[in-house]
């Protein structure tokens, strides 16, 4: 057993190991979470609360400027997915498909350069015959704010946002986003902003017009490790219990 454990730590480096713990009334939910590179392939397994097995395999450059990806859970032997990616200086393209008999095709491309790129997607159900979704988006980015409007649900719905940084750093910022959903006549106005409190720890808020309050603070505890606490509530229905989460990222 010793030559064996050996062997693999000269083989695989261990990347990071995550945990992420959420209790919303009485009912808690977490997951353990490990990724392993090696040489140009990615392991990430993840263990749930509800013995749910979640593996994802990356293998860059199996072809030039290339990532292939591979995923899939246990016990449900339907949920693999297999995606590729192709990257140039310009453009992105990613085709994704679901391993099995009657598979749903995603497609997806952006174009642009680094001050605007315009990106659009679609899914394509082949036991159907149909679309099950299909989204267009623009994005504008300056050196201290970015701006995006996207149109999404097949054309229902449209969501403009806006971010400007505060500081040089580009750790503290303030958030605008409205949703349009027209067939519900629905608006969603939503504000937000993060900021630096020191170098280590950083705070992010957001409210929208429906009254829920979110917010999480993240401390960096050692160098590329990281401590969250979140938590959500609805303050126009205070006697509803508020949703808490703690998660941690450890990386060598």
């Amino acid at each position: 057993m010793h030559n064996v454990h050996f062997n693999m730590t000269c083989f695989f480096s261990f990347q990071a190991l995550t945990s992420t713990s959420v209790k919303k009334g009485g009912l808690s939910t977490g997951d353990v979470a490990a990724l392993y590179k090696y040489k140009n392939t990615i392991i990430d397994v993840k263990l749930d609360t509800a013995s749910t097995i979640s593996t994802t395999l990356t293998f860059n450059d199996v072809l030039p400027s290339t990532k292939t990806i591979a995923s899939f859970k246990l016990p449900d032997y339907n949920s693999g997915k297999l995606e590729v990616q192709y990257f140039h200086d310009h453009a992105t393209l990613t085709t994704a498909v679901a391993l099995k008999q009657s598979p749903v095709i995603d497609v997806s491309a952006t174009v642009g350069t680094p001050t605007i790129a315009l990106g659009a997607e679609a899914g394509y159900d082949t036991s159907s015959g149909g679309f099950t979704k299909y989204t267009a988006g623009i994005s504008v980015t300056r050196p201290d704010s970015s701006a995006s409007v996207i149109l999404g649900d097949k054309g229902d719905s449209i969501k403009a946002s806006y971010l400007h940084h505060l500081d040089l750093l580009k750790k503290s910022a303030a958030v605008a986003e409205i949703t349009r959903k027209f067939s519900t006549n629905e608006n969603i106005f939503t504000v937000g902003g993060s900021f630096a409190v020191d170098p280590l720890t950083q705070v992010k808020a957001r409210l929208n017009n429906h009254g829920k309050l979110g917010a999480l603070l993240q401390h960096e505890i050692i160098p590329k490790s990281v401590f969250t606490v979140s938590g959500e509530i609805d303050t126009k229905a205070l006697d509803k219990k508020p949703r808490f989460g703690l998660a941690i990222a450890l990386k060598p």
